[in-house]
């Protein structure tokens, strides 16, 4: 959901011309190659840029085992859902800028129900997101996040 919200803030109120749907349908799918690897705990995958490569590396390899499982005539309407077409780069960052922002919010419930654990993740993550550089993203922390620090009775 997020990622079709960046995408939609990306055409409305920057003039792009991104696919939010598709953008969705990528979100949906980006953490499905955890089902053979497992998840891997951020500060693992980018631990240095050695073991980040290896990560891909595993990354490619179970995206290309989960493709490999489906029936020829249907494989390559999956492939693009895990390796991305040509010009679509941007609307990856974006997902994966949408992969953070979820992140996010959970620090951000996980602090309001008394947990401080997450504070410093809090930190990093919302540093990794103004790094990205997106304006969307920028758009989205200055407008939407807010509203994930009221309660149910302050959303009106």
């Amino acid at each position: 959901m997020i990622a079709h919200a960046l995408a939609v803030i990306g055409n409305k109120r920057l003039g792009k011309e991104l696919n939010s749907e598709r953008a969705a349908l990528i979100a949906l799918y980006h953490d499905s190659t955890e089902i053979i690897t497992g998840d891997m705990p951020t500060p693992v995958k980018y631990y240095n840029s050695e073991m980040q490569g290896a990560f891909k590396e595993i990354e490619k390899l179970a995206a290309n085992r989960l493709l490999n499982m489906l029936p020829e005539d249907i494989k390559e309407e999956y492939y693009p859902l895990y390796f991305p077409k040509e010009g679509e780069a941007y609307l990856w960052k974006l997902v994966k800028a949408a992969d953070k922002l979820s992140a996010l919010v959970k620090c951000i419930q996980e602090e309001k129900m008394g947990n401080m654990e997450f504070a410093s993740a809090k930190e990093t993550i919302e540093e990794s997101l103004l790094d990205m550089e997106l304006k969307e993203v920028e758009i989205f922390m200055g407008e939407f996040l807010p509203s994930y620090y009221k309660t149910l009775d302050e959303l009106k």
